[in-house]
């Protein structure tokens, strides 16, 4: 027997029903599904300090269970002192099993440890249902020890989602559990 993680079990018996009866679909392949999840973190002081690229990605892949890559600027500008081809950040890309299971992990144990949390901004849609959210402080993730972090830093969390319009793709992730203000 293969493991099924605990949303993608969730997904698949209530969410699909919840979304079909909201939005009168005809076949369940047109319910919209969770594609991927992409976490990038930018570290613009790795210009100076190399080894801040090695720690982002040690954190990047701490936090997600899959190893993440160093991300390289694409031209050079010379305000920033950056030249083409330097690494500047880092990013995962999750699908399937990572995928629900960093989900899950973000919206039980990550977002409540957030101080003052009311919810996530309902504004992060790009208009193709797709949804992004900035996260201010790596600490908030149970799995980095804050003993050990050099620089405290923000990444950006990117759900791309098979939804044609944002208001699916909110229905989606407000099903799978993600906490958005009420207006």
């Amino acid at each position: 027997m293969t493991y099924i993680p605990r949303l993608k079990e969730e997904y698949k018996s209530r969410v699909i029903s919840a979304l079909t009866e909201e939005f009168s679909y005809k076949n369940v392949m047109e319910v919209p599904k969770l594609q991927k999840i992409v976490i990038s973190k930018g570290v613009g002081a790795a210009v100076a300090d190399k080894k801040l690229i090695d720690y982002a990605v040690d954190e990047l892949t701490t936090i997600s269970g899959q190893h993440a890559i160093s991300t390289i600027s694409k031209k050079d500008v010379a305000t920033f002192k950056l030249r083409k081809g330097v690494p500047i950040g880092a990013k995962v890309t999750l699908r399937g099993v990572k995928m629900y299971e960093f989900l899950d992990r973000l919206v039980t144990a990550s977002l409540p440890r957030v101080r003052d949390f009311n919810g996530i901004k309902a504004n992060g849609f790009d208009g193709r249902g797709n949804y992004n959210l900035g996260i201010t402080e790596q600490i908030i993730y149970p799995e980095i020890d804050i003993d050990k972090v050099n620089k405290i830093g923000g990444m950006d969390i990117s759900f791309v989602t098979t939804a044609q319009t944002d208001k699916e793709a909110k229905s989606l992730l407000s099903e799978l559990g993600l906490p958005f203000k009420k207006n």
